[in-house]
């Protein structure tokens, strides 16, 4: 299974349409989540997605929803499954209480039959023939397409495709490994003593995000001075998104295809990011994006990521003879262990993660080359 995501360009009229499948599938997640909550208030039974698609039927007779006879059919059913995985996920400690939709934020619908791809163009039911960009082609079998329109007013059609492809067996025996330590001042430092510079594009954009912020805050709601300094603010973000995710995918790739096994610290991001100083920093570049491209590339290519423990004191232990310093504060860039070796703080935290990972490996009865486990010798 594998998605592409491709730009559409609806012309006035399929803007309307698509509003309209948008508005109908946001008032039945909405109506179905305030149905849900008002049962487990009142201490009755879970009302199911069985019951609820009962119901939508029962919606479409009457006077007052009526008009959700213009979305299409199954629009209105994916909404209720999209629920039911979002009360799933809650349940299992994945996701935090189902929320409601609103109208400004992202805006998504999705098709999981009748969808029609050709080489400039898309065929959406109930929408008709929409301008397409595909810029990568697919072979394959079209599973669900995600149509959605950014905060910026763009659209976008996500296909998933069901290539038919037998997924890559995991490499056995691994000759090229890397460790990385992910910091604030450089975005990642690896074991073979590289650093890549944190990018920082939300700094770049602070004070062009700053001035359209306050001309929105000070613009009447509901007026269409609003809306445009609304649109002019979610196209900033926008941008930095772009620049990020851009950044990520090409540095993810690199180290995909250069080593067999990639090894991180499994941090935690959410405890992190309550540090008031760092918090913007931290959520600025992330991490959790960037090791979610890095995962499913070294997948793809029977390559691995291994998770070590977020409790592991990379940053305290000498990768040379494994001593570990009482106390390691943050400002402490280099320092020399009691054996005598000098320690680059981030380069020497990826040589033990890198050292951890090789460990978890063998646990996991792949073989490690001494080329891939070996690091050289401390001076």
């Amino acid at each position: 299974m594998k998605a592409n995501k491709y730009r559409i360009h609806p012309n006035t009229e399929q803007m309307e349409k698509l509003s309209i499948q948008f508005g109908c599938a946001r008032f039945v997640y909405n109506d179905a989540l305030a149905k849900k909550r008002d049962f487990w208030n009142s201490g009755a039974y879970n009302i199911s997605r069985f019951e609820l698609q009962a119901m939508l039927k029962t919606m479409k007779q009457d006077l007052d929803t009526v008009w959700l006879k213009k979305a299409h059919s199954q629009v209105l059913q994916s909404a209720l499954l999209n629920l039911d995985k979002a009360f799933t996920n809650f349940f299992q400690g994945r996701a935090k209480f189902p929320r409601f939709k609103k109208k400004n934020q992202k805006q998504s619908i999705q098709y999981p039959q009748s969808v029609k791809i050709e080489s400039d163009k898309i065929y959406l039911p109930k929408v008709g023939w929409v301008k397409c960009v595909v810029h990568r082609q697919f072979e394959g079998k079209v599973k669900t397409v995600t149509i959605s329109k950014s905060p910026s007013g763009k659209y976008y059609a996500s296909v998933l495709i069901d290539n038919g492809l037998v997924e890559a067996k995991p490499i056995k025996h691994i000759e090229k490994v890397v460790g990385l330590d992910m910091g604030i001042h450089d975005f990642i430092a690896d074991s073979h003593g590289n650093k890549t510079p944190n990018p920082r594009f939300l700094n770049k954009q602070l004070s062009n995000l700053k001035r359209k912020q306050q001309n929105l805050s000070r613009t009447k709601k509901g007026s269409k001075g609003r809306a445009n300094a609304r649109l002019l603010v979610a196209k900033a973000h926008e941008k930095v998104a772009f620049a990020r995710n851009d950044f990520q995918h090409k540095l993810s790739k690199i180290l995909a295809d250069e080593n067999q096994a990639v090894m991180i610290e499994d941090l935690n991001i959410k405890g992190m990011t309550k540090n008031r100083k760092l918090a913007r920093h931290i959520q600025d570049l992330g991490w959790h994006g960037f090791s979610a491209k890095l995962g499913y590339k070294l997948k793809a290519q029977g390559k691995h990521l291994v998770k070590i423990d977020r409790w592991y004191p990379s940053s305290k232990t000498c990768s040379c003879c494994g001593h570990k310093q009482e106390t390691m504060p943050l400002n402490i860039r280099n320092w020399q262990c009691q054996c005598g070796a000098i320690q680059d703080r981030d380069v020497n935290a990826a040589n033990n993660i890198a050292n951890q990972g090789i460990i978890k490996l063998k646990a996991d009865g792949y073989t490690v080359s001494a080329s891939g486990g070996m690091r050289k010798s401390c001076e």
